[in-house]
């Protein structure tokens, strides 16, 4: 999980470090969540296509498609942006994909200061992301209470699954929270930084305060805060605010989960882990010193989620020959699970092996046959073909995936074959 101010800055020319793609961390990671805050609203010049109009989504996917990593949702609201990646072999299990966003800025008029999340159901446990743009200012502390209470009211989601943002088994609640460091005075905050004794500055930290006395943050768990205040620098370097305002130096930008607690009828201390039970452990909870394009750091977390699957098989399986060498070697058989929605606009996108996104296919068929229907009541396989002039020209790895239009997701995938 990733959270990060931008100052409506454009994006650096390389992010691998923020996303840890070059410790091999990645290799582990299945999913990435990106809370950007204050990204510039101006409409991209250079647009690739009509899906998205800032840099900062096309920098991401940009970085990630090499590593196995598409977009799996994203919503955004003016310059509050939230991006969900995951790995592509994962998709068929990521689904029930819904988007949220409440606007709390001038009473709730403006979308300058809010929350977006996206929510889904990853192995059939239902999670919730969600980025936050609270007030600023040091006084304005209840304000942050009362939007953040705002914004767990107003966001819903549908089904019965998990209507709310605190239904879900886990939530990550993240963004410039915009806490502040209480009573003590600028020289000694730095002093405390320089000196590396951060822990002098924890409990006088309003977030810290708040966990203890604020009923809405019942349950949120945060790591330690061994990294420095990640607000306010001059912009280009790593120094603190050295303008006529002197800011207080604050650890604005924030990274909190919470597990859903077991349903009521055990006693507090009898919580018996049962066998559907999700554990959470942070690996790691760090600032990033090295990007300089914005007055605040980012802040980098990760985690290892443990739990059962409640899914073994994909919505779709799909079926392909290992390689396709001749035109009439695009065939493609595929077989639905009991229950699965389908729908007559569902398709089968032909994908290059690191593809950014859903709709970004180099062709597709429609995934209907004529005696599919048929065969789909008996739970048999479908097939279609692709056509010549749909077949890709040049050589290359490809990956089959087949779009559901009822979830707006992809519920199934092949392996890399050859074209």
């Amino acid at each position: 999980v990733v959270t990060w101010n931008v100052g409506t800055a454009m994006p650096p020319n390389d992010v691998t470090s923020l996303l840890h793609l070059n410790t091999g961390e990645t290799n582990d990671v299945d999913v990435i969540a990106i809370g950007l805050q204050e990204v510039n609203s101006k409409i991209n010049k250079r647009l690739k296509d009509a899906l998205f109009t800032d840099q900062w989504s096309e920098l991401f996917m940009d970085v990630l498609s090499p590593f196995h990593f598409v977009l799996v949702s994203t919503v955004r609201m003016q310059g509050v942006i939230l991006l969900v990646f995951a790995k592509y072999y994962h998709l068929p299990f990521l689904q029930d994909i819904q988007t949220d966003c409440t606007r709390t800025g001038l009473g709730g008029y403006w979308g300058n200061k809010g929350g977006v999340s996206v929510r889904l159901s990853i192995f059939g446990h239902m999670v919730c992301f969600l980025n936050c743009h609270l007030p600023a200012h040091l006084e304005k502390a209840e304000q942050r209470k009362e939007d953040f209470a705002t914004i767990l009211h107003m966001q819903q989601f549908e089904g019965r699954a998990a209507s709310g943002i605190l239904d879900h088994d886990l939530v990550f609640w993240f963004g410039d929270l915009n806490f502040r460091i209480e009573s003590l005075d600028i020289r000694f905050v730095k002093y405390a930084i320089d000196s590396n004794i951060l822990s002098q500055l924890w409990e006088k930290d309003q977030l810290n305060i708040a966990k203890s006395t604020w009923p809405v943050l019942s349950g949120f768990q945060e790591g330690p805060l061994n990294f420095p205040p990640t607000f306010k620098f001059d912009v280009g370097t790593n120094k603190y605010d050295s303008s006529a305002k002197k800011r207080k130096p604050a650890w604005t930008d924030r990274i909190l989960w919470k597990i859903k607690s077991p349903s009521v009828g055990l006693g507090v201390g009898g919580r018996q882990p049962s066998q559907g039970v999700l554990s959470v452990s942070q690996l790691c909870y760090c600032s990033h010193m090295e990007y300089t394009v914005s007055d605040h750091k980012p802040v980098a977390a990760i985690f290892a989620v443990q739990f059962a699957s409640k899914a073994d098989k994909p919505p779709v399986e799909i079926y392909v020959a290992d390689e396709w060498s001749r035109p009439e070697q695009a065939v493609v058989r595929y077989k639905m699970a009991a229950g699965f929605h389908r729908s007559s606009w569902d398709w089968i996108g032909l994908y290059r092996v690191g593809f950014r996104h859903p709709k970004d296919y180099v062709s597709y068929v429609w995934a209907r046959s004529d005696d599919g229907e048929r065969c789909l009541e008996k739970q048999l396989c479908a097939q279609v073909m692709f056509s010549e002039e749909a077949l890709p020209k040049g050589k290359g790895e490809y990956i089959l995936g087949y779009y559901s239009n009822t979830s707006s997701s992809i519920a199934g995938v092949t392996e890399p074959f050859q074209v």
